[in-house]
C-alpha cells in the first residue's frame, strides 16, 4: 500500500472544535474516494502533553500524541486557532508553548497552514514574516498591528505563499484542505471530495470571506453606521469625501477623521471596496456585461472596474467570472 500522507494538526484548550475537525474529514473522505492503491492521508492530532484539548464549545478533543512525540518528517502541519470573547471585542488566544515548538518543528514539515486565528501563532513564531496571509476578519487588524512585517489581506478565504498556507474563520479550513488535496492529488479527486461532502465547490481562496457592510462593527445608532448602510444602497450617486461629509453635516476634515478612527479606513478606500463587492457579486450570479456590472455596482466604465480588479484582487473580471 502506498505510503500516506501524514498531516499533524495542533490543537490546545479553547480551540473551535471546527478548525480541527473540518480539514481532518476532508482528508480522511479523499483518502477514502482516492482508494487503497493510490497514497491517501493519516492525520494525526497533537496537544503539547498529548492529552485531550476541551474545544470552545466544550466538546473533549482526544490527541493521538504529545508535540514532542511529533518525530520524523510531516507532510502537512496545521495549527488551529481560538478567540477569546473580551469586553471591547475579541482576542486571539497565543500558546506560548504550541508557538515555541512551531518554531523548531516547521522546518521538518513540507507544507504548514493556520485555520482560522491560528494565523497569530504562526505570526508570533515567525513564520509568517515578508508573506501574505490572512486570518479570521475579527482578528485581521491586530494581526496586522502586532506583526507588521506580515502582509495581511483580511479578504480572501485562504492564501498560499510557498509551502505557507493561512486561511480565514473556521469553515474556510475545509476550502483550504480541499485546495491541498487537489495540489497533491488533482483536481479530479478534491471535486469527488466536495461533492461527497456536500460542499459548496465554487469557494476559493481568491473569494472574499466577508460582506463589506457587515465586517466593520459599530453600534447601530452611529452615524457611520447607518451612512455604511446607505453607501451600500446607493453605489451609483455621488459617495465622493465632500458628498458624504456633507450627508452627515460635518466638514470634511471632520468626518474624514471620524470615519477613520470608527472603521480604520478611509472613505475613499470603504467606498471603493463596497463598490468592488457589488460588481464581484454581479459577475459570480448574472450574465450582465461588463459595462453593466461596471455601472451597477458605481465604479462607472470598464477601465475603471478592471482597474480595481487588477489592483485589489490581482486578476480581471472576466477571469473573475470564469472562477467564481
Amino acid at each position: 500500500m502506498p505510503e500516506p500522507h501524514r498531516v499533524v494538526i495542533v490543537a490546545f484548550p479553547g480551540i473551535e472544535l471546527l478548525d480541527v475537525t473540518g480539514p481532518a474529514e476532508v482528508f480522511s473522505v479523499a483518502s477514502r474516494v482516492a482508494g487503497a492503491d493510490r497514497p491517501g492521508y493519516r492525520v494525526q492530532i497533537a496537544t503539547a502533553d498529548g492529552r485531550p484539548a476541551v474545544t470552545s464549545s466544550g466538546v473533549r478533543l482526544m490527541a493521538d500524541l504529545a508535540l514532542d512525540d511529533v518525530n520524523g518528517p510531516v507532510d502537512t502541519l496545521l495549527v488551529s486557532g481560538a478567540i477569546e470573547l473580551v469586553e471591547d471585542g475579541v482576542e486571539p488566544v497565543i500558546d506560548r508553548e504550541v508557538t515555541d515548538w512551531l518554531r523548531r518543528a516547521a522546518p521538518r514539515a513540507r507544507r504548514i497552514g493556520s485555520i482560522c486565528a491560528g494565523a497569530h501563532l504562526l505570526a508570533a513564531a515567525g513564520l509568517l514574516d515578508g508573506r501574505p496571509a490572512t486570518t479570521h476578519w475579527l482578528t485581521a487588524a491586530r494581526l496586522a498591528a502586532e506583526h507588521p512585517r506580515v502582509r495581511v489581506d483580511p479578504d480572501p478565504i485562504f492564501i498560499r505563499s510557498g509551502q505557507v498556507w493561512t486561511c480565514a474563520g473556521v469553515t474556510s479550513g475545509m476550502d483550504m484542505a480541499l485546495a491541498m488535496v487537489a495540489e497533491d492529488r488533482g483536481q479530479e479527486l478534491a471535486l469527488t471530495t466536495a461533492r461527497m461532502m456536500v460542499m459548496y465547490v465554487k469557494r476559493s481562496g481568491g473569494q472574499s470571506q466577508f460582506s463589506v457592510p457587515l465586517s466593520i462593527q459599530s453600534p447601530s445608532d452611529d452615524r457611520i453606521d447607518e451612512l455604511r448602510l446607505w453607501i451600500a444602497e446607493h453605489l451609483t450617486e455621488d459617495l465622493s469625501l465632500e458628498a458624504l461629509a456633507a450627508r452627515l453635516h460635518l466638514s470634511v476634515r471632520h468626518f474624514s477623521r471620524l470615519f477613520r478612527r470608527r472603521t480604520s479606513t478611509t472613505p475613499a478606500a470603504y467606498v471603493e471596496a463596497t463598490r468592488l463587492e457589488a460588481a464581484r457579486r454581479l459577475l459570480e450570479d448574472s450574465d450582465r456585461s461588463l459595462p453593466d456590472v461596471a455601472a451597477a455596482s458605481g465604479l462607472g466604465s470598464v477601465e475603471t472596474l478592471h482597474r480595481t480588479f487588477r489592483r485589489r484582487l490581482g486578476t480581471t473580471p472576466a477571469e473573475y467570472r470564469r472562477r467564481f
